[in-house]
């Protein structure tokens, strides 16, 4: 692996995957520590990495998942496990779910305003279509409308 691609997933998965460890160890220092473990794992066995079999995200999310359950086996005994760190959710799960809301970002950006408010509005803000309409100064069948054509829209962008 160059210094350049190495960079990069640095670069792209740094924030995740301290996000990631910090939803799992209380303490900020030990979270930033685990998290340059990681990558320093990574570094050090990149000729083990292999595109064919995963990609660099769900390569990242297994190195990170085994150092957070590394760093609580050292842990004194007495210390119990967080009862979400088994949690069903494998490392692969988030990183899909991580890929298709930047795909939705995307595919939201790429709407005009309007309808991107509308949309935002809906389902960020939990808003019925009615104060949505009284927000922007649009009938509730406008709205509607549009409400459609922006799920309509999202749907092929979102393949």
């Amino acid at each position: 692996m160059t210094a350049a691609e190495q960079e990069r997933i640095y670069a792209d998965y740094r924030s995740k995957v301290l996000a990631y460890i910090r939803n799992r160890v209380n303490n900020r220092e030990d979270a930033e520590d685990l998290c340059e473990d990681v990558f320093v794992k990574a570094f050090s066995t990149g000729a083990s990495y292999d595109a064919s079999k995963a990609s660099a995200g769900t390569w990242i999310y297994a190195i990170t998942r085994n150092t957070v359950i590394d760093h609580y086996r050292r842990q004194r005994p007495t210390e119990e496990l967080p009862e979400d760190l088994a949690s069903d959710e494998l490392p692969e799960d988030t990183v899909l779910q991580t890929e298709l809301m930047d795909r939705l970002a995307a595919a939201l950006m790429r709407l005009d305003e309007q309808l991107r408010d509308i949309i935002v509005l809906c389902y960020y803000d939990h808003q019925p279509l009615t104060k949505v309409a009284q927000k922007l100064g649009l009938s509730y069948g406008a709205v509607k409308l549009r409400h459609q054509k922006a799920l309509t829209l999202l749907k092929k962008a979102m393949g």
